[in-house]
């Protein structure tokens, strides 16, 4: 819209990651004319580059007070060059976005975050990134969505915004395992929104409708803040453009309180104390056969 402030944008390439060591890659960075350059911004992370509409999104939102100052970073997936004109590259994408564990959100919170902060936006403004979970919102399509909602599910400390579009939550490196373990984890504290569409892939890695019809149950029983927006569109990132204003401004809405993680499921509820985390109760232990009860209940190792 012409009577909002327009931000800013730039790009720098980085190829020093240690987490996936020999691989390239370019980072854009979105600056909204409203960051003043000193003032911790808000982060918003997008796997496979930065989309044209979240710019004009963010310009809209951002001066209807509908959402926080937010700086928006875009990250393609790695690459590692090719060896000789006669090689091809090696693309690194499914193994970076659809794989389990920790490793993706170290690459963004350990190596690329910092190295934005480094950059300055084009009018000299230095880049101050908040570190709290609650300034923090990822996101991303097909891959890019499982590996986005990978990264805040590892590190809920770090990202507690998930905005996933056409997630690949199949059997491709394990995602199918995520309805499991939603419904089998306590609750964290993470605020979700899905978009998918009834003519999404149907392949040998799984049903992406399906799949993501059984994350938003999931999410719903384990009790998480979840909004969906469902249609009959097919395995397309740019479907994403139509629901983004809507998915931030329910990611942001209660800014800057932090989501809240919900109670569980029913069964659950019977075996948690409410308010109580896990505790330590020993340690150092060098043996264990095994862990033996007694008739009263009491465990023994």
């Amino acid at each position: 819209q012409p009577d909002v402030p327009k931000g800013s944008s730039f790009s720098f390439p980085f190829a020093k990651s240690k987490v996936f060591p020999g691989t390239s890659r370019t980072v854009t960075v979105w600056v909204p004319a409203q960051y003043d350059g000193q003032t911790p911004a808000c982060v918003y992370v997008n796997q496979d580059g930065l989309p044209g509409y979240v710019g004009p999104a963010f310009e809209k939102l951002i001066a209807a007070k509908e959402m926080p100052v937010t700086i928006a970073i875009g990250v393609t997936p790695g690459v590692v060059p090719a060896a000789s004109k006669d090689a091809l590259p090696r693309f690194n994408r499914s193994f970076e976005y659809d794989g389990l564990g920790d490793a993706y959100a170290r690459l963004i919170l350990d190596e690329v975050l910092p190295e934005v902060e480094k950059q300055t936006a084009k009018d000299g403004r230095k880049l101050v990134l908040s570190k709290k979970g609650t300034d923090r919102a990822i996101g991303g399509a097909s891959s890019g969505a499982i590996a986005a909602f990978t990264a805040a599910w590892e590190r809920p400390d770090a990202f507690s915004r998930v905005f996933s579009t056409i997630g690949t939550y199949v059997g491709l490196r394990g995602g199918d395992v995520y309805p499991t373990l939603v419904r089998k984890f306590e609750p964290k504290p993470l605020r979700v929104y899905l978009q998918d569409g009834s003519n999404d892939l149907n392949i040998y890695g799984g049903d992406w409708w399906m799949a993501n019809l059984t994350m938003e149950r999931a999410l719903t029983f384990a009790g998480y803040e979840v909004k969906h927006s469902w249609n009959e569109g097919g395995h397309n990132g740019g479907l994403a453009a139509g629901v983004f204003p809507e998915a931030m401004q329910f990611l942001w809405k209660d800014w800057p309180e932090l989501p809240k993680a919900g109670k569980g499921s029913a069964q659950m509820q019977e075996l948690l104390i409410p308010g109580e985390g896990w505790k330590l109760v020993g340690e150092g232990y060098k043996f264990t056969e095994g862990p033996a009860t007694n008739a009263r209940g009491e465990v023994y190792f």
